[in-house]
């Protein structure tokens, strides 16, 4: 992302989805502007903060779509949020401090995936040695491959003291012995073998491979999310770490094994430090349905004070604050926040005037007409056309569209956005559903035969009783 433009940025988003050219423009400056904060000097970068966004407009219009879009398109921290999880259940819902951490998750997730990225060439040649290792064992692999079934948990307490047991000194020579009598004949077995891996002719050839037993979660929560105590961590320097063998053909192997050896070669003191300052410096939290917590004018009791409280508690982190993370101290100076809301029912005035300042751009997105429909039907790249013909696809069915049935399901979509609920492009789904219902039902009996072709006329015949009448929107909705 550093090296997109704004218009590029912008290029990218109208792939997937179709106007609010406003939004999307706010969105890339704001992008952008993190990438440039990064080149000015050290102490004007602590001063330049964020200028947070928030979006308002109807349901279906594209806000939720602009922030999974840029999820994918970004390779800085991002998480999505809803705003209604803190006041669930009155006011015991999340701890408003979890977004952070979850931030710092998912820049955990991503900073360890980049390092491991840079130890894939390295681990790829361990990885290849160990498979051959698997394929050709010799008489020193054995050896040790028979001491690790033989392994009691308790061995380590056996040899108390830092000496060595008569078991350990046993076995050690056993494996000396085997490793000085290991033939030029295993050597010569094995760079053959090697040669053969590197031409992918023993992909599909099962091998059986010795992988660390992933440890399971065993933390208690100390009724605080930010306090947590890892039983496993306590005694887990002490315990040797579990081995298992599983069989699994050579291509899954490599794929295994890589992970395993990449992630040895990690340093994961460094790894942490670089995901607290990635978080710190260039996350972004989504926080969607923030309309829900505006309370309006009257506060009185009950759900209002709730709402209010969710507010007075999102403040400081959107201020700036320090948030405790199992990985640390996080500062949310530098975090940049989207928010985003229908705002049918509240106005954005309604939230309180310090949260206000905090959001200082505001962008209204617009209802999608006629015209946008049509063209989220077919231009995007996972439109919902496109979807559907994909799926019918692997059954043999090969759906065509007519133009002029694309304009009819948009026609309909947009009438029914107008008499009843306005749910946007989530329209188009339910049509769809319930258009193509019987084609997708009868698959199987009447078997595939050429194109089915979609036209006016067809769409029409589906909704012939039901689009004069009231009640519409129970076959539709």
């Amino acid at each position: 992302m550093q090296g997109l433009t704004p218009k590029e940025i912008v290029a990218e988003l109208d792939k997937y989805i179709i106007g609010q050219d406003k939004a999307k423009r706010s969105v890339a400056v704001a992008l952008r502007n993190r990438y440039r904060r990064n080149l000015v000097p050290d102490e004007m970068r602590e001063e330049i903060t964020p200028k947070n966004i928030l979006m308002m407009g109807p349901t279906g219009c594209g806000k939720t779509e602009i922030a999974r879009r840029l999820a994918r398109l970004m390779k800085a921290p991002f998480v999505k949020v809803e705003a209604t999880k803190f006041t669930e259940v009155g006011y015991v819902g999340r701890d408003v401090d979890s977004m952070v951490r979850d931030l710092v998750e998912a820049s955990m997730r991503i900073t360890k995936q980049s390092a491991m990225q840079e130890k894939y060439d390295i681990a790829d040649k361990m990885a290849e040695d160990r498979i051959v290792e698997a394929m050709v064992p010799g008489k020193a692999q054995a050896v040790q491959n028979q001491q690790n079934q033989d392994n009691s948990p308790f061995d380590f307490l056996r040899n108390s003291g830092g000496y060595p047991s008569q078991k350990q000194l046993y076995e050690q020579s056993q494996q000396k012995r085997a490793e000085e009598t290991e033939s030029s004949d295993v050597k010569m077995a094995r760079d053959q073998v090697r040669d053969q891996l590197r031409k992918g002719l023993l992909e599909d050839q099962f091998i059986e491979i010795q992988v660390e037993e992933a440890p399971r979660s065993n933390e208690l929560d100390m009724s605080n999310e930010g306090m947590s105590i890892a039983i496993g961590n306590i005694f887990g320097d002490m315990m040797p770490k579990k081995k298992k063998t599983r069989k699994v053909k050579v291509k899954d192997a490599r794929k295994i094994l890589r992970e395993q050896e990449a992630s040895k070669l990690l340093d994961m003191d460094a790894v942490t430090d670089d995901a607290v300052e990635n978080a710190e410096q260039n996350g972004i939290i989504f926080i969607d349905e923030i309309d829900k917590i505006a309370a309006g004018n009257n506060y009185g009791s009950g759900a209002d004070v709730s709402r209010e409280g969710v507010q007075r508690d999102i403040l400081p982190i959107v201020e700036g604050s320090v948030v405790n993370t199992k990985y640390g101290p996080v500062k949310t100076d530098h975090i940049l926040f989207i928010g985003a809301g229908a705002f049918s029912v509240s106005k954005p005035t309604d939230l309180i005037p310090e949260l206000q300042g905090r959001f200082p751009i505001r962008v209204e997105l617009q209802n999608l007409t006629k015209d946008d429909l049509m063209k989220i039907l077919t231009v995007p790249k996972n439109a919902i056309v496109k979807q559907h013909q994909a799926l019918l696809a692997t059954e043999g069915i090969h759906l065509e569209f007519t133009d002029d049935a694309i304009e009819e399901i948009a026609e309909i979509a947009s009438l029914m956005n107008q008499q009843h609920e306005n749910i946007g492009a989530r329209r188009l789904s339910t049509i769809l559903e319930r258009l193509l219902e019987d084609i997708s039902y009868e698959i199987p009996e009447e078997g595939p035969e050429g194109k089915t072709v979609i036209d006016k006329e067809f769409v029409k015949s589906k909704f012939a009783d039901t689009i004069e009448k009231d009640d519409i929107q129970k076959y539709i909705l």
